[in-house]
């Protein structure tokens, strides 16, 4: 498989500056810029694009975490994770604490849908008020835990820098990878929790 690390010339490791990563990402790509080989032949126009499609989808794919961690995992392990819909242990609370506030939201905004009056429509906006409220604080915990988990990826980065670069068992038993998928897949919790909270958000403002 494409190595997103080896394009981007950076070293394999949980954690990137996304500041210094977009910097090499430009730096890298601005050479093959298919605009800078407007004039050339066309089997350099084609070689120039397919150079910068990959620089680009090597920086997609390092940029986001979560999806850092799923490349990083499969160059690990030769394969993508297994059982990654598991619900990681640590997260049930915040779990049901996302379901049931989503549903509780759903049905304000089903019974809102229902009022004709204007009078109560002015009542149902403060309420949907609150409810927003609500959201904001829940999407603070998630933000909170997704900081935390960044943290930890960050101090995770000198076990990659000193793993044995020849050795795949020695340095498969030397990285904390059971731990990364663990990470990854509250990581993915994490952002569908976020795009529900987002999606009722947007709903709350309509009127």
């Amino acid at each position: 498989m494409t190595d997103f690390y080896a394009l981007l010339a950076e070293s394999r490791r949980p954690w990137l500056d996304a500041a210094a990563l977009k910097a090499k990402f430009l730096e890298r790509s601005g050479t093959a810029h298919p605009d800078r080989f407007h004039s050339g032949s066309e089997a350099d126009r084609e070689s120039a694009s397919q150079r910068y499609a990959e620089l680009n989808a090597a920086y997609q794919g390092l940029r986001e975490p979560r999806s850092r961690l799923l490349h990083l995992l499969e160059l690990e392990l030769g394969s993508r994770p297994k059982d990654i819909q598991r619900l990681p242990a640590g997260t049930m609370d915040l779990f049901v604490e996302v379901g049931q506030l989503c549903r509780d939201v759903d049905g304000f905004l089903e019974r809102r849908r229902a009022v004709t009056s204007p009078m109560l429509k002015v009542r149902w906006f403060a309420q949907g008020l609150e409810w927003t409220e609500k959201l904001q604080a829940l999407q603070g915990k998630v933000n909170a835990l997704v900081a935390t988990l960044d943290e930890e990826l960050r101090s995770m980065n000198p076990l990659w820098e000193n793993a044995a670069a020849d050795d795949v068992e020695k340095r498969r038993s030397s990285l904390p990878l059971t731990r990364l998928e663990e990470i990854y897949r509250v990581l993915s919790y994490a952002a569908r929790w976020t795009e529900q909270v987002q999606e009722r958000s947007v709903q709350l403002a309509s009127v």
